[in-house]
């Protein structure tokens, strides 16, 4: 197991290429954290479905529905671990 100043110094690289890569015309110094978080209910996962999915599903609960009876005609499975 790295030591935490390994990790550390992993880390900073990791921050420093991070920068490297930034383009100056990207400037978030005006962003605000979380400005859309509120629209998702607390415990919600977001997944981007491939086109053709998404095509035969209209909302989210017509997904969601489908999932669950999948979910149901399947049996019982594992649940997800908390995050």
């Amino acid at each position: 197991m790295p030591t935490k100043k390994k990790r550390s110094a992993a880390k900073a690289r990791k921050s420093a290429a991070d920068r490297d890569t930034m383009l100056p015309e990207y400037d978030f110094s005006a962003g605000v954290r979380g400005k859309y978080a509120a629209r998702y209910p607390h415990g919600s996962v977001v997944v981007t479905l491939a086109p053709d999915v998404a095509a035969v599903y209209p909302s989210a609960e017509a997904a969601n529905e489908a999932l669950r009876k999948v979910i149901r005609e399947s049996g019982p499975g594992r649940k997800r671990r908390s995050a």
